[in-house]
């Protein structure tokens, strides 16, 4: 598949995933007033399109840490990282605004929502170091969008495990906002776990990772 294609791919899925992890994080602020049983709904929403997604849109990414770490192994082209990462990001952006627009609200928002401390720069850690073992390991859809929704619910921060999701959830202030300047520290710990699993699944299965 041809470049432009690619990116297309890339941004027209991480769009959908933004629209999903937003429209349904406000969908359940309608409906309920406990938070527990909004982050199901968000929960439930968010696993079920990724692994939609991933079906649709057979080997893209939607995060650039995958795509920084397929880099890495040496199946993606550096030069297309950035590339790969923009489309992402935009696609991110647009998916959030798509969700706004579809319940009415003002297209960008600036988050107010605090994510900052040791325990959520550890949980974004271990979330994105648990998907790249997931893909790394297996690329089934499946088992990506089980893990999304098991780390929705054993992480601190919710699991974001994407950089350019991290972005996007800083223009909505809403149940699936982060403050803008705790983001920087959500994506070096998102990367840290990144390599950091590829290097480990490198390591202990050096056959199937080659």
């Amino acid at each position: 598949m041809s470049l432009p294609r690619r990116l297309v791919s890339e941004a027209l899925g991480t769009a959908l995933l933004l629209a999903a992890v937003v429209g349904s994080g406000i969908m359940g602020q309608r409906f309920f007033e406990a938070s527990g049983l909004v982050l199901l709904v968000n929960t439930l929403a968010t696993a079920a399109m990724l692994i939609v997604l991933s079906l649709v849109f057979a080997g893209s990414h939607f995060n650039p840490a995958v795509s920084v770490v397929l880099a890495w192994r040496g199946e993606l082209s550096w030069r297309e990282v950035p590339a790969y990462a923009g489309a992402q990001v935009v696609g991110a952006i647009g998916g959030t605004l798509l969700a706004h627009a579809m319940f009415s609200r003002p297209l960008a928002s600036f988050s107010r929502a605090a994510r900052t401390g040791p325990g959520q720069l550890l949980s974004e850690f271990v979330a994105t170091f648990g998907l790249l073992l997931v893909v790394r390991g297996t690329r089934a859809p499946y088992a990506v969008g089980l893990y999304i929704a098991a780390a929705y619910w054993f992480t601190a921060s919710t699991s974001f495990a994407n950089p350019a999701v991290t972005i996007a959830r800083a223009l909505t202030d809403s149940f699936a906002g982060i403050r803008g300047v705790d983001v920087p520290g959500f994506i070096l710990a998102q990367l840290a776990g990144a390599l950091c699993a590829v290097a480990l699944f490198g390591w202990l299965k050096p056959k199937e990772a080659a």
